[in-house]
């Protein structure tokens, strides 16, 4: 019996059979208006600026020091609509 069977058999007998995966709650909220994500950078969160927010969201969001801060799912759209092909050279 390796480590990972005796593991499994001691959380069966203790009745702590399920994984522990809370979700985690934010600490800071994104800065896109409607979106209800979380900017904390252990989520994921990323921090673009002020220009390329009001490209993307026009006036839709909430800055603090000409940075706005965004999720992860914010983040990646943002990115996707800013993708440029001719980049690669």
């Amino acid at each position: 019996m390796g480590f990972k069977a005796r593991d499994r058999a001691r959380r069966k007998e203790s009745g702590d059979d399920k994984a522990s995966t809370k979700a985690k709650e934010g600490i800071e909220a994104c800065g896109v208006n409607g979106c209800e994500g979380w900017s904390d950078a252990s989520m994921g969160g990323r921090s673009i600026s002020v220009n390329d927010a009001e490209d993307m969201w026009g006036k839709g969001y909430t800055a603090r020091k000409n940075r706005v801060r965004i999720c992860k799912s914010c983040y990646r759209s943002w990115k996707k609509s800013n993708k440029q092909d001719d980049h690669h050279y």
